[in-house]
C-alpha cells in the first residue's frame, strides 16, 4: 500500500484552519468523514461501499482518535503528528493530511509544535493495513527535505505531487 493510494488531493487540507490540538483533530476528523475522496454528497446512499460512513461517523471517529491520544500522544517529532484510531464506524481505512500555517502546540516526543498532520482511521479488521500506513508515513516524514516541501506546499495538489514523487524516488 502506497500513501498515494490512501491520499488524494481531495483528502488533503492546505491549510488547516484550527490553531490548537483538539481543534485540528476535530477539523481533520470532520474532513475525513465528510468524504474527502469521492462518492456522492448528501445523506443518502446508505448502501454504498464508501469508507467514511458519512457525517454520522464523526463523533465515533473523533472519540477513537482522542482515546488513542490519551493513551499515547501521536506527535512523532520534527513538527509532525499522526493521530489515528480504530472504530467500527468506518468501513475502510481512510486517511487525510494537511498543514497548519502556524505551528500548533501538541504533545510530541521532541517537544516541538506541529505543522504537518496525517490522520488515519479505520475498522479493527484493517489493523494490518493501518500499521503499514503508519509505517509508510513515518518513513516518508523522516526525510527532512520531504517534510520541508510538504509544509511549504501551497495547495493540496502540490502536497500530493510531493508524496507521489517521494514514493517514486525511493529512499533519497
Amino acid at each position: 500500500m502506497r500513501l498515494s493510494e490512501l491520499l488524494t488531493p481531495e483528502r488533503i487540507r492546505v491549510p488547516i484552519h484550527a490553531q490548537n490540538k483538539e481543534g485540528v483533530l476535530r477539523e481533520l476528523v470532520e474532513f475525513l468523514v465528510a468524504g474527502g475522496g469521492g462518492g456522492g454528497g448528501g445523506s443518502g446512499g446508505s448502501g454504498g461501499s464508501g469508507g467514511t460512513g458519512g457525517n454520522g461517523a464523526a463523533p465515533d471517529v473523533l472519540q477513537a482518535v482522542l482515546e488513542r491520544e490519551r493513551q499515547f500522544p501521536t506527535g512523532i517529532g520534527y513538527g509532525v503528528a499522526v493521530p489515528h484510531g480504530k472504530t467500527p464506524a468506518l468501513a475502510n481505512l481512510v486517511a487525510v493530511a494537511g498543514t497548519a500555517r502556524t505551528p500548533v502546540p501538541y504533545e510530541t516526543v521532541d517537544g516541538e509544535p506541529v505543522r504537518l498532520f496525517f490522520l488515519l482511521a479505520g475498522p479493527e479488521s484493517q489493523a494490518g493495513a493501518h500499521v503499514k500506513a503508519l509505517s509508510r508515513i513515518s518513513r516518508l516524514v523522516r526525510r527532512e527535505p520531504i517534510r520541508a516541501r510538504l509544509v511549504a506546499a501551497s495547495d493540496a495538489d502540490e502536497f500530493y505531487r510531493i508524496i507521489c514523487e517521494a514514493e517514486r524516488g525511493g529512499a533519497a
